[in-house]
């Protein structure tokens, strides 16, 4: 189906574009949305009369979103999950947990601005892009932690993960230690006994 874009379509093109698009993608995404009209003579010549208006009012909505993209362009985000000792979440972050997480911040985005290519399953601090408007993209981070500490020092850097076995082996091994020196569980000969 031949369309006539009305705003910036990424990988199809920009206002005015006379472009070829499979019907469903017309049908049930850029003509619901008023992102294109079908390109027949008489909206042509309505999209030619009203392209002024049409590319002010996507000037004045690239402004808005580029302003409001400034105060969260890097901004970081906790989420407390449940995972596992290696790592891996019960469950997942989809787009809707960090629409959520930005929004109880103050920010005001949908989850279909939430650019994730796949959910979150792992602790650990991800960046996720944030499509404010068809040329507006800023990029958040989300930090996935078990604990509000866990959040603090992945912040500074720390692989939580990797100090937590750290830990672990560094207290086995002080356990081994101090079996062989006969700490825990030696037992004392008695001098009768020898």
């Amino acid at each position: 189906m031949k369309v006539v874009l009305l705003e910036r379509v990424e990988g199809r093109g920009t206002i005015g574009d006379v472009v070829t698009v499979k019907d469903g993608f017309a049908r049930n995404y850029l003509l619901p949305r008023q992102k294109a009209l079908r390109a027949t003579e008489a909206n042509l010549k309505v999209f030619e009369a009203q392209r002024a208006e049409i590319e002010s009012r996507n000037e004045k909505a690239r402004d808005a979103a580029a302003k409001s993209g400034e105060k969260l362009d890097g901004a970081s985000y906790v989420l407390i999950r449940s995972a596992g000792d290696s790592g891996h979440l019960y469950g997942s972050v989809s787009g809707r947990d960090v629409a959520d997480a930005i929004t109880a911040e103050g920010g005001k985005v949908d989850r279909s601005m939430i650019d994730m290519d796949k959910p979150i399953k792992s602790l650990g601090l991800h960046e996720v892009k944030v499509r404010l408007h068809a040329e507006v993209t800023v990029t958040v981070t989300v930090n996935v932690a078990r604990s509000a500490d866990e959040a603090e020092r992945q912040a500074r850097g720390e692989n939580v993960i990797a100090s937590q076995f750290e830990d672990e082996r560094a207290a086995a091994d002080e356990a081994a230690q101090d079996l062989l020196e006969g700490g825990a569980g030696a037992q004392e000969v008695l001098p009768e006994e020898a």
